[in-house]
């Protein structure tokens, strides 16, 4: 996660670079274009590697991810020319993509339902923390290295991340779900039941209608949450600050998303991670308005912070409730979904902020952009609440607790 995280933010970390440096005649609105390559390979990613980490083991489809992401990352650091370099992109967000629905579905296998949600969530704190590595680094690596040296930190991942995960990380599904069905067959069924499974499954009842939202519900909060960490940067400098404090602005923003994980993971255990992921998308809209006002730099850092609480927060219990709703057989699948359909918002982000730039609307309508989705994300978790209270009357835990399957 904390290399999910790393890949949201160096992009906008070497983007002023890419522009000014390497030659490839981009401009706003191209270089928008190349920030959503990566997210379309995560959208790639996360929904095969969901669907395959139920078929085919947790364990092996989370490394052979890692390997590819580490690989495909490294040789951005080497690209020739843009389009050379968005498709490596590309390549290795179909890697990245599918990391993070494996990891939460193998998670959510290794605790028990009660801590279900505090565990993802806390989980998924590697997120703003790769985010503020890349903030922290590239303000020493950038101007001592070039930006290449941004790519070429994982390394770190080929050469520790993976080796490590080969030695310790254990296997929760066998293939084919035959752990399931055995297990369901102990539990005094008398025969192994063939559970549907893929996508078709989260498409007819009684899971129709709660997928959709959760897809759209994604979509938003992706859009709002990656928008910032891609645009975020030089939004601060058009804004008139240099790239060393304009990169402090990002670490603000990701610091922030490092406290809401922590924050989130008690009030999604104490109060349920549907209404707390509603609370959590409203304070990142009302924090990224605010900052339209052009409000002094220590309120601007405050409402960065804000965002960051708000935007990741909101994700993370998004990923608590997904793996909470459905069974075991269907988890990978239905976070695959959620996840894969919600990279759309990813993509969208980033093509959309540097074409509001490129009309010359600004940086306020970036905020507003941004703001509105998150506000929209608060909405549709607000109809995922009142589906789940009145379809799933004999579930409370899911909307109270986070904790009970269906």
């Amino acid at each position: 996660m904390v290399f999910d995280g790393y890949d949201l933010i160096v992009y906008g970390t070497v983007q002023s670079s890419l522009i000014s440096e390497t030659g490839w005649g981009l401009n706003k609105a191209t270089a928008g274009t190349i920030g959503s390559m990566a997210f379309v390979g995560m959208m790639i990613g996360a929904i095969f590697a969901g669907r395959m980490a139920d078929s085919w083991g947790r364990r092996r489809t989370i490394l052979g991810c890692a390997i590819v992401f580490s690989i495909f990352t490294i040789l951005c650091a080497f690209a020739p020319s843009a389009p050379v370099f968005g498709v490596l992109r590309l390549l290795a967000g179909i890697g990245l993509g599918g990391l993070v629905p494996s990891a939460n579905a193998l998670v959510a296998e290794l605790v028990t339902p009660k801590w279900r949600s505090t565990v993802a969530t806390l989980m998924m704190s590697g997120v703003p923390i790769g985010g503020s590595i890349a903030a922290l680094v590239g303000i020493q690596l950038i101007p001592a290295f070039g930006w290449e040296s941004m790519f070429l930190v994982a390394v770190v991942a080929l050469m520790v991340v993976v080796p490590l995960g080969v030695k310790y990380l254990p296997e929760t599904l066998t293939p084919a779900g035959a752990a399931g069905r055995a297990a369901r067959k102990a539990a005094g069924k008398g025969h192994a039941v063939n559970e549907p499974s893929g996508f078709s499954s989260l498409l007819r009842a009684p899971y129709l209608g709660v997928s959709v939202l959760f897809a759209l519900a994604t979509i938003a909060t992706l859009f709002a949450w990656y928008g910032l960490g891609t645009w975020l940067p030089n939004l601060m400098q058009l804004a008139g600050y240099n790239l060393g404090s304009a990169l402090t602005f990002a670490l603000a923003l990701n610091l922030g998303a490092v406290a809401g994980s922590v924050l989130t993971a008690w009030a999604g255990t104490r109060f349920g991670p549907i209404p707390t992921a509603i609370a959590a998308a409203a304070v990142a809209a009302g924090a990224l308005v605010v900052l339209v006002s052009g409000p002094p730099v220590g309120v601007v850092y405050f409402m960065l912070v804000l965002a960051g609480v708000g935007t990741h927060g909101t994700q993370c219990l998004i990923i608590a409730a997904v793996a909470s709703h459905y069974p075991g057989h269907l988890r990978g699948t239905a976070l695959g979904w959620a996840l894969g359909t919600g990279r759309i918002g990813a993509v969208a982000a980033p093509q959309i902020g540097g074409l509001l730039l490129a009309a010359g609307l600004g940086v306020n309508s970036n905020f507003l952009a941004f703001a509105g989705a998150a506000a929209i994300a608060a909405v549709l978790l607000a109809a995922v609440g009142l589906k789940l209270k009145s379809k799933l009357p004999t579930s409370p835990s899911l909307t109270s607790t986070g904790a009970s399957n269906v």
